[in-house]
């Protein structure tokens, strides 16, 4: 069954002893590839007929994140700015009252990794956005929301 991107959420995770938390980073208004195809690593001998492959380390490009420019959600940001610190990308939430809560219901996305942002150009008529980059340091790790 198909799912909307529709409660999909950037978190920042927090570690206290053995411990991470996750608390939503900001408002996104897209998300990248959580994962990339492996490097194809060519095995072909004079005796095949075509090409042959196996898989070998699976490329990821740096993982951009559009938002809303909000001067307050920038500063924020940017004290994050070079550090290595957990995220995750979170798949599903619960609404109550009109407030969104996400709980990864439908998947979680984590791994850790240096943040960078700018703010976006922008022409007449636009709303401002800016760009949250970050370079992964750790694969990107899938857990399943227990049921």
């Amino acid at each position: 069954m198909a799912t909307s991107s529709y409660k999909t959420f950037l978190m920042k995770g927090t570690t206290s002893g053995d411990t991470t938390t996750y608390e939503k980073l900001v408002d996104i208004k897209d998300f990248p590839d959580l994962g990339g195809a492996p490097e194809m690593l060519d095995i072909t001998t004079l005796s095949d007929p075509m090409s042959t492959f196996i898989p070998g380390i699976q490329s990821l490009d740096a993982l951009e994140f559009t938002t809303n420019y909000d001067l307050e959600d920038f500063k924020k940001l940017k004290e994050l700015d070079g550090k290595n610190e957990k995220y995750a990308v979170w798949f599903g939430g619960t609404e109550t009252a009109g407030v969104l809560t996400p709980t990864g219901s439908d998947g979680k996305f984590s791994f850790e990794g240096q943040l960078s942002v700018f703010a976006v150009g922008a022409g007449a008529n636009e709303v401002r956005d800016m760009t949250i980059t970050i370079a992964p340091s750790t694969p990107i790790k899938f857990e399943e929301q227990a049921s």
